[in-house]
């Protein structure tokens, strides 16, 4: 399931083209629940894409560079050695 939210999102749809309209100040939080497949892979020559998918084909990619891989995996060590849910 993939929910995605937006705040002061609006764009103009003038003849099949799609306009950036308003002011800049909009954000976005996109949340992807029940991950079927997950994979790390390299993009570029200094990042890793992580590329989450759902059963229903939703796909969430996300950059990171080596520091921020390094800084989640010791986040996920870190889970599995405290959390009961990785027992």
């Amino acid at each position: 399931m993939l929910a995605l939210t937006l705040e002061d999102f609006m764009v103009e749809l003038n003849d099949g083209g799609i306009k950036n309209v308003g002011p800049k100040n909009k954000s976005a939080t996109v949340k992807l629940f029940d991950v079927e497949d997950a994979e790390a892979r390299e993009f570029g020559d200094k990042r890793a894409k992580l590329v989450f998918e759902d059963e229903e084909g939703n796909e969430i990619q996300v950059s990171l560079f080596p520091e921020q891989v390094r800084k989640l995996a010791d986040d996920i060590e870190t889970l599995e050695a405290e959390s009961p849910a990785f027992e």
